[in-house]
């Protein structure tokens, strides 16, 4: 990794570690969100894993997290956060989130926050991917952020994917659409 790539991340993991805890409380976004107990669920892009261990206290033990990153400092990062509390529901993931390793039907819900204007070129690949990988009423969930909320209901479902299910103020819920037919 670049120096630039280093300095970008050093810059994300202040911002999430230190800035995000005084204005946002993961679980009010968590929840909304519809994770729950024994889910097995996909954060994707982990960053420094601000969500990450409270996804993980949220679906207890029965559940489990995949944190999914391209960066090789983020898992890194949060492979320590890992360790340090001694939390053994979270695998992560270092891969593009267009590719996963993880099986076809295998996820509950999929979640997304901070980051989708920086998906947009990638989004369609995206869909495609947690479509496989999303159980038959699995779910996608969106914060949104910097992006307006009817592009970004417009760009989930023309595919014919994902549908909306619910919205609140700071969160979109789609659920899978079954191609099966």
């Amino acid at each position: 990794m670049s120096l630039r790539d280093r300095i970008e991340f050093a810059m994300i993991t202040f911002v999430h570690d230190r800035m995000y805890g005084l204005f946002m409380k993961p679980h009010k976004l968590l929840i909304p969100a519809g994770l729950k107990k024994g889910q097995h669920v996909l954060e994707v892009g982990c960053g420094p894993g601000f969500f990450t261990l409270p996804a993980a206290e949220i679906v207890g033990k029965e559940g489990l997290i995949y944190a999914n990153d391209i960066n090789p400092f983020a898992i890194k990062k949060v492979e320590k956060k890992i360790d340090k509390a001694s939390v053994k529901n979270v695998k992560t993931l270092l891969e593009d989130v267009t590719e996963t390793s993880l099986e076809d039907n295998s996820i509950d819900l999929a979640f997304l926050f901070g980051f989708m204007h920086f998906l947009n070129k990638f989004l369609d690949k995206v869909l495609i991917e947690m479509h496989r990988i999303l159980k038959d009423e699995g779910y996608i969930s969106i914060q949104k952020w910097m992006i307006s909320e009817e592009k970004l209901i417009k760009d989930i479902t023309k595919d014919g994917l994902f549908e909306l299910k619910e919205k609140t103020k700071r969160i979109l819920v789609f659920k899978k659409i079954s191609q099966t037919k």
